[in-house]
């Protein structure tokens, strides 16, 4: 009987267990924390850069989503193809680990959470990097795709129509304030869980299945994403005179970007890690004593 004959009948339970193909949920709030830490203390210059290439993408992105739907009258078709734009944009920023504003509003409040409390240093100094940095990605990428002349006079009335659907909250005073803010919270909902399940996932086929469902909702619902409207404010502001900076910024990215703020961290990282706080305690207790 050869060795590993030997082993099979010693471990007899294990034998034909396959390895899990996707993290369990305790694991991946772990994995949230230490992502948030690993973004947290790299240099100053580096999250700059990644936070300017997530927001390169998010315009590359927006693009993308508009050009796949033109054309497409059936409701649901337009929505899917526009999602399925879209959803290249995140698939670039989760798996190139570039900082996007609304994905660190669920890594680093996990960090913070489970790794370090409240009392991080710098986190500040950070969430205002990714922000300033994603505005100038989009904006960097709006330009270039203007300069280049490549894209067709039938592209703006289509760029029109998605801005007048991401900016009709105007048209409901400060009410529609409050309205942008709470749709700001159920889109960083959506993202937070397109995080999560591509987090589970444990190769490139399932990180984009895991990202791409939650993009689709969030944009056939209108659900208001501050690091998405960048790459649609960029081209707008640029290609268009339909809104101002001011009404793009004040009356849209604001509130947005605070319901984003409140969506990520408290609806999915701090629920579930409150939820997996004794699991995810086992874990560094484990890693602690080894």
């Amino acid at each position: 009987m050869d060795e590993n004959q030997n082993k099979e009948q010693a471990n007899p339970d294990k034998t034909h267990q396959p390895d899990r193909q996707f993290y369990i949920p305790a694991q991946i709030v772990d994995e949230f924390g230490e992502k948030g830490r690993e973004h947290l203390y790299q240099k100053p210059l580096a999250k700059f850069l990644l936070a300017f290439t997530a927001g390169s993408f998010m315009t590359f992105g927006a693009l993308f989503s508009i050009l796949l739907a033109t054309g497409i009258d059936v409701k649901g078709y337009y929505y899917l193809m526009s999602g399925i734009g879209f959803a290249s944009a995140y698939a670039m920023v989760f798996i190139s680990g570039s900082v996007l504003f609304t994905e660190i509003n669920v890594l680093l409040p996990s960090y913070l959470f489970n790794k370090s409390g409240l009392r991080s240093q710098n986190i500040y100094k950070f969430w205002l990097t990714a922000y300033v940095g994603n505005i100038i990605g989009a904006l960097a990428v709006a330009i270039l795709i203007e300069l280049s002349g490549s894209l067709s006079p039938s592209f703006y009335p289509e760029l029109s129509e998605y801005l007048s659907h991401k900016m009709k909250f105007i048209e409901h005073g400060w009410i529609g304030w409050f309205e942008v803010l709470i749709s700001g919270i159920l889109a960083n909902w959506l993202i937070g869980m397109a995080a999560f399940l591509t987090t589970a996932a444990r190769d490139i086929t399932g990180k984009f299945l895991g990202t791409i469902f939650p993009v689709i909702l969030f944009v056939a619902g209108n659900f208001q994403h501050s690091a998405a409207n960048m790459g649609y404010f960029s081209m707008g502001f640029l290609a268009t005179d339909d809104y101002t900076w001011y009404e793009y910024i004040f009356l849209n990215l604001l509130p947005a970007s605070i319901g984003n703020l409140i969506g990520g961290a408290i609806l999915v990282s701090l629920l579930f890690s409150f939820a997996y706080k004794d699991e995810i305690q086992t874990k560094l207790d484990k890693k602690n004593d080894s």
